[in-house]
C-alpha cells in the first residue's frame, strides 16, 4: 500500500517513507466525532489557551464516503478502520456502489462483504486491542473498528459481535443492551462478557481499582452525560478511561492498538448546541493529552487525532453580526457560554415535572433572564430526551454562533498526528489513509487478514462438497457425517457437538455469511 508524503503525494513502498515507523509499536486513535473546525477555535476561546491538539496538526482530511460527499459515521469510521470508503449505515463492509470521483467499481459479488479492522488485524499480530466511546459502545464508530454489518442501527448483531471479538478492553455505555430486556434477540450479554473472564465494572472507584487485563466496564444504560453534566462519582471523563486503558494495554510486550471516541461532540452538533460542543472537545482534548503524555513517555507509541466528518456548519458569528463581526469582543461570543451550568441536554434535568419552572432554572443553570414567549413555549414542548435541539439555538442566539445544519458537513477537517520517529501522516490525504497509516506503522496486512477472517462461508463448503443451510441464527455445515454449527455474530464453533474457539467472528450480512479459514478447515 502507499503512504502520504507531506505534500499528499503517493510514496511507493519500500521507501524510506514507508519504512520509518518500524520502531513504533503502540497506536493510539482518537476521533472526536463530528468535530468542525471552528468548535476547536470555540473550545480554545473558551478555555483561554492552547489546546494539546493545537501542537499536533499536520494536514487536512477528505471525510467523503463512497457515494456520497457527506458522509455518515458509519462509512466514515469504516474508513478509519479498514481503509475503505463504504456507504450510510455500513458499519465495516464494502458499499454496493462507489460513485464519488476516483473511486473503485465494486468488483461484483464483493458488495457489503466484511472488510478488516486494524484492531481485528492488530489482534491477529498478538496485539492488545481496546475501544472507548462516550456514546453506546455499539454506536457506529466504535462498531466500526470491532464489528461487521450493513445497518449500524443492528445492535444486536454489532454487540454480539463485540463481545466475541476477542477486545481486551471496552470502555463507555450501553449496558441496556447487554440484557435480555434490552434486545430483540434475547441473548444475555452480560452473562457471556463475565463468562469471557472480563472484570466487568460500573463505577469509576471499580474502574481505577481494576488489576484485570480484560476489562469492560459500562457507566451508564445508555450514552454517558456530557463532560459538563457529568457527575464524577458515576462516570469516568474521557481522558480517565483513556488512561486506564493505556494502563491495561501496555502491559502487552507486542504492543497495542485503542481507539477512542469522543462520541457526543457530534450530538451537540446535531442539536445547534454550543455549550454541549465545548464540554466535550475540551473533554476530548484532555483525552488526547493523556494519550500525548504516555507517548512521549514510552517512545513507542504513535497519536492520530481526527475527526470522521464537520457538523452543523459551526460559525463564530453569525447573521446578526454581518454588520459588526470585526468589532465584536471575545465576550461576546463566549460571555454567553461561560454563564451556562449545564448542556442544552442536562438542563432537562433541572426542570420540575411540569416544567413550570422554565425562566426560573434558566436564570439558574443558563445564565439567561430574557426567554422569549417562543423560547419558553420551545423548551416546555421538547420531547424528552431532545431538549438540548431547544436550548441549544437558544444559547447560540446570544452568543454571535451561527449554524447552517442540524446535519453533517462535507469539508476537508483538521489532521494531529504526534509519532516519536517523527514518521506521522501529513498533508492532504483521504480518510482511508488513516487506517493504511496505521497498518504501516504497526505492520499489519489489512488485506491478508481480510482474507483469513472473511471467506465467503457457502461458496467455501461447497467447494469441499458439503452442504450448507440457514438454521436458527446458524451457518449448518454437513458432510460424510460430519456437522458444523456456527453461529452467527461469534467466535465459535460447534463441529460433532464439541465447541472450538475461532479466529474470527462468523458474520451474516443478512444475504451471506462470512467465516474465517480456520472454520473453512474445520470440514475435510
Amino acid at each position: 500500500m502507499a503512504a502520504f508524503a507531506a505534500d499528499g503525494a503517493s510514496v511507493a513502498p519500500g521507501t524510506a517513507a514507508e519504512t520509518a515507523g518500524a520502531d513504533i509499536k503502540n497506536v493510539i486513535l482518537l476521533i472526536p466525532d463530528g468535530m468542525a473546525n471552528e468548535a476547536t477555535a470555540l473550545a480554545r476561546y473558551y478555555k483561554g489557551s492552547s489546546l494539546a491538539l493545537d501542537a499536533l496538526a499536520t494536514g487536512m482530511v477528505r471525510t467523503h464516503s463512497a457515494d456520497a460527499p457527506i458522509a455518515d459515521s458509519a462509512p466514515a469510521g469504516t474508513a478509519f478502520a479498514t481503509g475503505f470508503k463504504s456507504h450510510t449505515g455500513f458499519v465495516g463492509v464494502l458499499p454496493d456502489k462507489a460513485t464519488m470521483p476516483g473511486q473503485a467499481a465494486i468488483a461484483k459479488g464483493e458488495e457489503r462483504r466484511p472488510v478488516a479492522s486494524v484492531l481485528e488485524a492488530s489482534k491477529r499480530a498478538g496485539k492488545a486491542t481496546g475501544i472507548i466511546a462516550t456514546s453506546e459502545f455499539m454506536h457506529a464508530t466504535p462498531a466500526d473498528f470491532s464489528a461487521h454489518y450493513p445497518d449500524r442501527k443492528n445492535y444486536d448483531a454489532l454487540s454480539m459481535q463485540q463481545v466475541y471479538n476477542g477486545i481486551d478492553v471496552v470502555l463507555g455505555s450501553g449496558s441496556s443492551f447487554l440484557t435480555p430486556a434490552g434486545r430483540k434477540d434475547g441473548n444475555n450479554l452480560l452473562a457471556s462478557i463475565k463468562a469471557l473472564g472480563y472484570d466487568y465494572v460500573t463505577t469509576p472507584a471499580a474502574l481505577k481499582a481494576s488489576k484485570s487485563d480484560k476489562l469492560w466496564g459500562m457507566f451508564g444504560s445508555k450514552a454517558l452525560d456530557y463532560d459538563l453534566d457529568r457527575d464524577p462519582s458515576k462516570q469516568p471523563s474521557l481522558a480517565e478511561m483513556t488512561s486506564k486503558a493505556i494502563e491495561v494495554l501496555s502491559k502487552d510486550k507486542d504492543g497495542f492498538f485503542l481507539m477512542v471516541e469522543g462520541s457526543k461532540v457530534d450530538w451537540a452538533a446535531h442539536a445547534n448546541d454550543p455549550v454541549g460542543i465545548v464540554s466535550d472537545v475540551l473533554a476530548f482534548d484532555k483525552a488526547v493529552e493523556a494519550a500525548l503524555g504516555f507517548a512521549k513517555r514510552d517512545g513507542q507509541t504513535a497519536v492520530v487525532a481526527v475527526t470522521d466528518h464537520g457538523n452543523g456548519g459551526l460559525t463564530i458569528g453569525n447573521a446578526a453580526t454581518t454588520g459588526s463581526y470585526d468589532e465584536e469582543p471575545l465576550s461576546a461570543f463566549i460571555g454567553p457560554l461561560k454563564k451556562a451550568k449545564v448542556t442544552g441536554e442536562g438542563f432537562e434535568s433541572k426542570l420540575n415535572a411540569s416544567r413550570s419552572n422554565i425562566k426560573e432554572a434558566a436564570k439558574t443553570y443558563l445564565g439567561i433572564t430574557d426567554l422569549t414567549s417562543e423560547e419558553v413555549k420551545s423548551i416546555r414542548e421538547a420531547k424528552p430526551g431532545s431538549m438540548n435541539y431547544a436550548v441549544g439555538p437558544i444559547i447560540s442566539s446570544r452568543s454571535g454562533i451561527g449554524w447552517t445544519t442540524g446535519g453533517h458537513t462535507g469539508g476537508d477537517v483538521v489532521l494531529y498526528a504526534y509519532a516519536p520517529n517523527g514518521d506521522r501522516p501529513s498533508g492532504v490525504i483521504d480518510n482511508t489513509d488513516v487506517a493504511k497509516y496505521i497498518a504501516r506503522v504497526l505492520g499489519l496486512d489489512l488485506g491478508q487478514t481480510t482474507k483469513q477472517l472473511f471467506v465467503e462461508a457457502q461458496a467455501a463448503f461447497a467447494a469441499k462438497g458439503a452442504k450448507t443451510e440457514i438454521k436458527a441464527a446458524s451457518l449448518v455445515v454437513t458432510k460424510n457425517g460430519q456437522k458444523l454449527e456456527l453461529p452467527f455474530y461469534k467466535n465459535q464453533a460447534l463441529l460433532n457437538g464439541g465447541k472450538i474457539t475461532l479466529d474470527g467472528v462468523v458474520v451474516y450480512n443478512g444475504s451471506k455469511v462470512y467465516v474465517s479459514q480456520k472454520a473453512v478447515d474445520l470440514i475435510s
